[in-house]
């Protein structure tokens, strides 16, 4: 049997859809239309590369880790430690709502530093 569908590749697409936005926007329009969508690709990648910056500062937090760590306890005098707090007679509990507390304020500071500039 025949396949009488269109064998068209993504080069022929580029072709087809130039020629449809001429046919739309006419050759007077199409400097400005092209513009404009670079405009927009261009604020695009500002605003994904401003994230993943944010993001990348977020996650890097520098602990300095001299053996292995054995159990939770041990992980979260750690962390503390690195956000200088003092874990000395500290529950468990009060050490993991101190470390939520610091890294969330530390989330919030560098949020509004990045937004200032």
């Amino acid at each position: 049997m025949f396949d009488n569908s269109l064998n068209i590749v993504g080069s022929e697409w580029i072709i087809i859809i130039f020629v449809a936005l001429v046919l739309i926007l006419g050759t007077n329009q199409l400097p400005g239309a092209a513009k404009k969508l670079g405009r927009a690709v261009n604020e695009y990648n500002k605003a994904k590369n401003d994230v993943q910056n944010h993001m990348k500062d977020i996650t890097n937090h520098n602990l300095d880790v001299s053996g292995p760590v054995e159990n939770e306890r041990q992980k979260m005098e750690m962390i503390a430690k690195s956000l200088g707090v003092k874990v000395e007679e500290k529950s468990d509990d009060e050490l993991r709502k101190i470390i939520s507390n610091k890294i969330g304020q530390k989330k919030i500071d560098e949020f509004k530093n990045n937004s200032k500039s």
